[in-house]
């Protein structure tokens, strides 16, 4: 109908720390790898500190992703149950329920 209200927009939760965590796995990762002199070329190459650095960030960036996943996953079902229908009428006596 031309009179009913626009549906509400649809919220993204959890996108924003999976973001981030994927991009800390990235640069941890190269962080890492710099570190135990795999990629030269680098002022960061064969320097220890980095080897120490690059996992710390990965496991941050893990923890994120999953942080953020777990949100995505609760808001589905308080979405879900919001738009559950809730029938407040008593059933019949054939078990059915009378939509009202």
């Amino acid at each position: 109908m031309v009179n009913e209200p626009a549906p509400a927009p649809k919220r993204l939760k959890g996108w924003l720390s999976m973001a981030v965590g994927v991009l800390a796995v990235v640069v941890g990762a190269l962080w890492t790898l710099q570190g135990f002199d795999i990629l030269t070329d680098s002022r960061m190459s064969g320097v220890g500190i980095w080897s120490v650095i690059g996992p710390v960030v990965v496991i941050a960036g893990l923890i994120l992703i999953i942080l953020g996943e777990r949100a995505r996953a609760r808001f589905k079902r308080s979405e879900v149950l919001a738009v559950a229908p809730l029938h407040d009428a008593p059933p019949h006596a054939d078990g059915t329920v009378q939509d009202q």
